[in-house]
């Protein structure tokens, strides 16, 4: 019976998996506020008030700000179709400089992959429209668990170490070692990112860039990425700058975008100011397959799900040892 239930919950819970996950990341960042305001206020009041700050101070705004990427976005798209961005214009700067480039013949030669990629482009565009109500209802279940996480969180770790089958040392090394991957991946490098994102949108706005906010979601999106970062996004500006007339500019962004780059070795040691950083390859690869099995909040619990495998085989072959030396 034990077993039945077990198997019977886990099919509920995979129905809405990746809003739960959502509500473990935001529980988890929002724990010490919690603790903070329950010394003056019962822990469902203290719940309560941290998630209605949550939703005015988060939800509200990073839909506003995707909102508005998303029009800027198409505004990019539409530039380049009446001219403004027009790769005319940019073929006539490349010439002036002795580069020839036929962009009808580039065209003709892609013109398939383009048509297929826009066109999946369009169909997901249809799928995440028709998606809004189960969107709506997940995030009602992510608002519901996370209430119950912030109010009873203790209680619901201390269920889970009485029902898991661990010794209360390798209880305490696994809870700590998931720690350090959660700030790592969840506060650190979110934070990092940011960060980088924020400096280069102040010099998307300086250099007159059309599309800034678009340009700086996309900037704060590549930094979660280890392997591209905000490179992803100086650098072909830069190029943009460059073949308009801009050369000046364009070198001046190119170090500034060297220098929010580089801004990558020093934010992250200071962020992520615990033992046990995570291996590049375990966060490439988390985030990926975290992706397409959780969507978006894969970004964050990829590299923590993956990274917890390797910590809980090496808690095992630990136990093993020590089961066989004993």
């Amino acid at each position: 019976m034990a077993v039945v239930s077990g198997v019977l919950g886990l099919l509920f819970v995979f129905t809405q998996l990746q809003y739960i996950l959502l509500a473990i990341v935001l529980a988890y960042v929002l724990a010490p506020a919690q603790r903070t305001l329950e010394r003056h206020t019962s822990s469902a009041t203290a719940a309560l008030i941290l998630i209605s700050l949550s939703v005015v101070v988060l939800f509200i705004p990073i839909a506003y700000l995707l909102t508005v990427a998303i029009q800027q976005g198409l505004g990019l798209l539409t530039a380049l179709q009446e001219g403004g961005l027009s790769p005319d214009i940019v073929q006539d700067q490349l010439e002036a400089i002795g580069y020839v480039i036929d962009f009808d013949l580039l065209y003709a030669t892609y013109q398939e992959p383009i048509a297929s990629g826009l066109q999946r482009l369009a169909t997901g565009a249809v799928t995440v429209v028709g998606g809004l109500p189960g969107v709506l209802i997940g995030l009602t279940v992510t608002l519901f668990v996370l209430f119950a996480l912030l109010r009873d969180g203790e209680q619901f770790v201390t269920w889970l170490k009485s029902i898991v089958p661990l010794s209360d040392r390798v209880e305490r090394e696994l809870i700590r070692e998931l720690d350090v991957l959660m700030w790592a991946s969840v506060i650190g490098n979110v934070a990092v990112a940011g960060v980088q994102a924020v400096l280069l949108g102040i010099g998307l706005a300086l250099v007159g860039m059309p599309g800034v906010v678009f340009l700086t979601v996309a900037t704060f999106v590549l930094t979660l990425l280890p392997l591209v970062g905000a490179f992803g996004v100086w650098l072909p500006v830069s190029g943009y700058l460059f073949a308009i007339g801009r050369p000046t500019t364009a070198i001046l962004f190119i170090a500034y975008g060297s220098v929010v780059s580089s801004s990558d070795l020093y934010l992250r040691p200071a962020i992520i100011n615990r033992s046990g950083a995570i291996n590049v390859a375990t966060i490439v690869v988390g985030i990926f397959g975290g992706i397409v099995l959780f969507g978006a909040i894969g970004l964050f619990v990829g590299p923590v799900i993956l990274g917890g495998s390797k910590v809980v085989l090496d808690l095992f072959v630990q136990e093993r040892a020590d089961s066989t030396v004993g």
